[in-house]
């Protein structure tokens, strides 16, 4: 888990506002996107300065970006349905995903 960040990568979440559940497969400890990005994109203008996570969308081709304020841990076992599971991850174990060595 990256330093400062409530999630870690293989942990499954849940979109306050959206309500999309996903798998967390990158933290960035700060947003890493460009300014044009986060004018067009993030709407509710979060923190720029705190945690941002790259995820895989469940029953989704897509990945998001998502400020921290904007998720919740997803408390199921379910799994994810996404098309490059396999890419970052080796297993899954009681609602968490195993990142690839």
């Amino acid at each position: 888990m990256t330093m400062g960040a409530r999630f870690g990568a293989g942990q499954q979440i849940e979109h306050c506002k959206f309500r999309y559940r996903g798998v967390i497969y990158a933290v960035d400890p700060v947003f890493l996107g460009s300014d044009q990005w986060y004018e067009q994109m993030a709407i509710s203008s979060p923190p720029k300065n705190a945690p941002w996570y790259h995820v895989l969308v469940h029953e989704a081709d897509h990945t998001t970006y998502v400020a921290e304020r904007n998720l919740d841990l997803f408390t199921g076992i379910e799994q994810i349905d996404h098309p490059l599971l396999g890419e970052y991850f080796s297993g899954f174990d009681n609602g968490r995903y195993l990142l690839r060595e």
